[in-house]
């Protein structure tokens, strides 16, 4: 990371979020689990549960984008219909109920499909589990708010949200939904996540199924 905040590359991100995180955790402890968000926070979190001597997974939670624009999240969605609505967004833009659904539809249909192929199945044990939430960053926060949503409802013993860059206010939302977090980067300008890298390369599924190999059991 330079003076300017710039991350090098996602390895770079992660490298220091390890170093925040060694006031957290300790090697091999095995009530603690890194979930990572695809495709890119899969980077940093395989990073982290090497540093750590962890185990990895990955939980999708999914953006609906408005009908105009779909970049726009107007809400998140997860594998079993968990759904985070951006109320605000939704009033001001006045989208629909019917988009809504069957946007929710077409994304469970996407996130099911996903997490056989990157997971092989859709069974979690977070019971008890310290869970270390992971992602390139965040913008709106919704993605991130209905994953921390989901898992509370596995009863989790602490989550911890490890983040290089987010939004003064998003990272204001987040930190009351957990216990902890760590954000690296908190500017109050802020158009998207890739403006804070320098290497921001697209990352491929291949590449999720390649890191997640080294954690299966």
């Amino acid at each position: 990371m330079n003076g300017n905040g710039i991350f090098e590359n996602r390895t770079d991100a992660a490298i220091l979020l390890c170093k925040e995180l060694e006031n957290y955790l300790e090697e091999k402890d095995s009530s603690v689990v890194v979930i990572a968000i695809p495709r890119g926070g899969v980077v940093l979190g395989d990073v982290i549960a090497s540093y750590f001597k962890l185990k990895l997974d990955i939980v999708i939670s999914k953006k609906i984008g408005a009908p105009q624009n779909p970049e726009l999240a107007i809400g998140a969605v997860m594998h079993d219909g968990t759904f985070y609505p951006n109320a605000e967004i939704i009033k001001i833009f006045n989208i629909s109920q019917e988009h809504i659904t069957k946007q929710i539809g077409i994304k469970i249909k996407e996130i099911n499909e996903r997490l056989l192929k990157f997971r092989g199945n859709k069974n979690y044990n977070l019971k008890d589990k310290t869970i270390v939430l992971v992602d390139d960053g965040i913008a709106t926060g919704a993605t991130m708010i209905n994953a921390i949503n989901w898992i509370k409802k596995h009863d989790p013993r602490n989550i911890i949200v490890a983040i290089p860059v987010a939004p003064k206010d998003t990272t204001e939302i987040i930190s009351k939904l957990v216990k902890d977090t760590i954000i690296i980067s908190t500017p109050y300008s802020f158009s998207a996540v890739g403006e804070f890298y320098r290497d921001f390369s697209e990352v491929d599924d291949d590449q999720v199924i390649k890191i997640m190999s080294k954690y299966k059991s």
